[in-house]
């Protein structure tokens, strides 16, 4: 038997799909943040980015028409920008929850060298909140500053530093350009010569690396440095937490035998970062107890003064066994000595070395420890 159906029936129906498909609809109005709390307005800050200093920015919320979840952004741009094309868009705490941004002293250098403030100088950076909820984006009311005094040191510090130019050992090619040995985070250092021609430092070696370089002891973005002197071994230090840089010539490396109180011979360099002394006879002094073989080295130094030093290179321990063939690599690397005693932090020579010649390397290599060999000829 056929059924049939009123077309008040079909009515209701459509009626009831219409209003379930409604309650479903984003509603994405909402009312923007009118108000910017903290910190007040040209507030000034001296940044601090080695240490754990932040500041905090804070606002009124935002309100949403159906009472739901507002997502917050803080905006940066320099002080005469208009945020059509900001320095940086960063969530607010919690995910961008929250109507409060914690920010780090070392992200506002970051944000205030993106700005053109330089190393030690001071600007100010313009700053609003976007509150948005689904695609609906709406800027805060108010804008305010802030103004900040930089550090010296760069806001980036590079992971890798190459040194390349005409005046290196690796010649002008950045493809074989010559990688310093980091020493602490935003420190390196390369021992190598310099002969006349240019120079400059590069944080890669392909695409469009950046690239700095040495203005008397200062370390600069965007440029050559030339040296003019002959050819000359150097100890070059870059610290770009300071902005700082040295070249510290070495005059020569002198092998310090501690039981006759002189020095037995000096190395040459020899090349990528080694001195070398060969076939170099070496005979242990004879003392009542034994045969003594105690030695360290001494490395002559003239900074961009022209003043002269010594600094000395020895072993980590005060004292040290005589080695054997079992004796690990770590025996033989060179650490810089504070205390140059002429009997502590020396190294001792193997037996088979007494009465031998015998060639001697020290490597200042610039992917692991520094390090150096007897090889006995």
């Amino acid at each position: 038997m056929k059924r049939y159906f009123p077309i008040t029936f079909f009515l209701t129906a459509i009626l009831f799909m219409a209003c379930k498909k409604n309650d479903y609809e984003l509603n994405t109005n909402l009312k923007p943040v009118e108000k910017l709390s903290a910190p007040v307005n040209n507030k000034f800050t001296k940044l601090q980015p080695a240490t754990s200093a932040a500041l905090s920015f804070e606002w009124e919320q935002a309100r949403a028409e159906d009472g739901s979840l507002v997502l917050y952004e803080v905006v940066f741009d320099k002080e005469s920008g208009d945020f059509s094309a900001p320095l940086g868009r960063i969530a607010s705490d919690g995910g961008g929850i929250q109507n409060k941004l914690t920010l780090s002293h070392k992200d506002l250098n970051t944000l205030a060298a993106k700005a053109g403030i330089p190393a030690l100088g001071t600007g100010k950076l313009k700053w609003n909140v976007s509150a948005s909820k689904g695609f609906n984006i709406q800027p805060s009311s108010e804008t305010r500053t802030i103004e900040v005094e930089r550090p010296a040191g760069f806001a980036e510090i590079p992971v890798d530093i190459f040194l390349t130019g005409t005046a290196t050992e690796a010649g002008g090619d950045a493809a074989n350009a010559l990688q310093m040995k980091m020493i602490t985070a935003g420190v390196f250092e390369i021992y190598t010569s310099l002969k006349d021609g240019k120079f400059q430092f590069i944080d890669r070696k392909s695409g469009t690396p950046n690239n700095f370089y040495m203005d008397g002891e200062l370390l600069k973005e965007k440029g050559e440095s030339t040296h003019a002197t002959g050819t000359k071994a150097y100890r070059i230090r870059l610290d770009f937490n300071n902005a700082t840089a040295t070249a510290t010539e070495i005059l020569s490396i002198g092998l310090w035998f501690a039981p006759d109180d002189k020095f037995l011979f000096e190395t040459a360099y020899a090349g990528n970062g080694t001195w070398s002394a060969a076939d170099k006879n070496i005979t242990f002094r004879q003392e009542s107890w034994g045969r003594d073989e105690r030695y360290k080295f001494r490395i002559r130094v003239k900074n961009a003064a022209g003043v002269e030093s010594d600094e000395w290179i020895g072993s980590s321990n005060a004292d040290n066994n005589r080695p054997t063939a079992n004796t690990p690599p770590s025996f033989w690397e060179l650490r810089p000595i504070t205390n140059n005693d002429r009997w502590n932090y020396c190294y001792k020579f193997r037996t088979e070395v007494d009465t031998r010649n015998c060639d001697v390397n020290l490597f200042f290599y610039r992917d692991k420890n520094y390090t150096h060999e007897i090889i006995i000829k």
